[in-house]
């Protein structure tokens, strides 16, 4: 993982992004993944990151980060936009 984030660390630095932009990048990005494994959960997610659900609801704000449009896209689809299965025909059951 260290060999990524040094590859990672000289693309950003080598196509001229700042420090401020570099950190602000890897925060949204983090702060993504806990999210999402918390189904945009601030409460869960704030305690796994080891800090108060205010601060992190602050750092998303600062971040533009909406975690009710994070909740949303982990939503399960309505039935009617999910892809259809086809069913198998009643008689290929039958043996």
């Amino acid at each position: 993982m260290k060999r990524e984030l040094d590859v990672l660390v000289s693309q950003m630095y080598g196509s001229g992004m700042s420090y401020t932009d570099a950190v602000r990048e890897f925060k949204r990005r983090y702060l993504l993944e806990v999210l999402a494994r918390h189904r945009g959960n601030q409460c869960k997610a704030a305690e796994e990151l080891g800090m108060h659900r205010n601060t992190l609801s602050r750092t998303l704000a600062e971040l533009n980060m909406d975690s009710a449009e994070i909740r949303n896209g982990l939503k399960r689809p309505v039935r009617s936009e999910r892809p259809r299965m086809q069913q198998p025909h009643p008689l290929a059951l039958v043996r």
